[in-house]
């Protein structure tokens, strides 16, 4: 069985309307200019972190890349912002929503045009303070950390396909390896 077809609505192409984006899921991972976003499935011991914002959405943490940030310092910065958490383990990449904007403009002017990624990892952290919440960021009101069926259950409330994106995030990161570990789309599993 592919990862497709075990992860059908991660797998979906689908329309995020808020960026005028059409995007699609992908295990290959994007070069690193395209990358315009970075996005975390967290994990202390073996549970999942997520944060609530003032929308009451538990949200998986990480943001939107600086001009001139690494991937790295993207990741470090937004879990200080969003979780109140340091790394305690390396970054692991294991996918990326690529997308294709209909808006004129990018949403940063550094940002790449009309082509972009959204890209996923896992790292292990430790919960060491409260959000930081900046101005130009969601306002984070609560970071809790889950057990797997509990946070498949609060994140579904984030987009239909975010427990599937869990459930990959769980699979790459207990397998300990690096992403090319994962088959590919399409491609028959053993």
């Amino acid at each position: 069985m592919t990862l497709a077809e075990r992860y059908p609505l991660l797998h979906a192409p689908a329309r995020w309307e808020w960026g005028g984006l059409d995007v699609q899921f992908s295990t290959e991972l994007p070069p690193d200019e395209l990358v315009t976003n970075i996005h975390l499935v967290c994990f202390v011991g073996d549970r999942i972190v997520l944060c609530r914002d003032d929308r009451d959405v538990w949200i998986l943490p990480g943001g939107t890349r600086e001009a001139g940030e690494s991937i790295e310092s993207c990741v470090i910065r937004e879990l200080v912002e969003e979780a109140g958490a340091e790394l305690a383990g390396p970054i692991r990449q294991f996918g990326a929503h690529y997308g294709t904007t209909d808006h004129p403009e990018p949403y940063r002017p550094w940002q790449p045009h009309p082509h972009k990624a959204w890209l996923w990892c896992t790292a292990d952290v430790r919960l060491v303070g409260e959000p930081t919440n900046p101005d130009d960021a969601e306002n984070i009101l609560e970071v809790r950390t889950f057990s797997l069926e509990e946070a498949l259950r609060h994140a579904g409330n984030d987009g239909s396909y975010v427990p599937e994106l869990i459930r990959l995030a769980v699979e790459v990161h207990g397998a300990g390896g690096p992403t090319t570990a994962l088959r590919q789309p399409g491609s028959p599993a053993e």
